[in-house]
């Protein structure tokens, strides 16, 4: 009996945690990108296992393997959308500095023409 009371704490435990990771993290500065797909592929992941591992009366250890694997998922999916996040952000960058340049050409070329017509 003692185990069987055993698995609900263990899993209110960890899912404590996680939400004391989260709030910490609320509080301080914001998740990166991977930092949300590690925690939420995670917590998904715990989610899950613990369902799939309750039907073969091993819930915790369907949470453990669930979490962990949902975390390597969710990490490699959070990393690579941030690397897209930081290459469209670098991107969006050139791009307005070729526009502001651009448009100082275009002042430049109208001085000339009005400094032309005025002689």
């Amino acid at each position: 009996m003692a185990t069987h009371m055993f698995r609900p704490k263990a899993i209110a435990a960890g899912l404590a945690l996680m939400g004391f990771l989260f709030a910490g993290q609320s509080r301080g500065q914001s998740l990166t990108t991977t930092e949300k797909g590690l925690l939420g592929g995670g917590v998904l992941g715990a989610g899950t296992g613990a369902i799939v591992g309750a039907a073969v009366h091993h819930p915790v250890k369907g949470a453990l393997i669930g979490g962990g694997l949902g975390a390597v998922a969710g990490g490699v999916v959070g990393h690579e959308m941030q690397n897209n996040e930081e290459a469209n952000y670098r991107l969006q960058s050139e791009v307005s500095a070729q526009q502001r340049q651009i448009e100082r050409q275009r002042r430049e070329i109208e001085e000339l023409k009005q400094s032309q017509n005025t002689e």
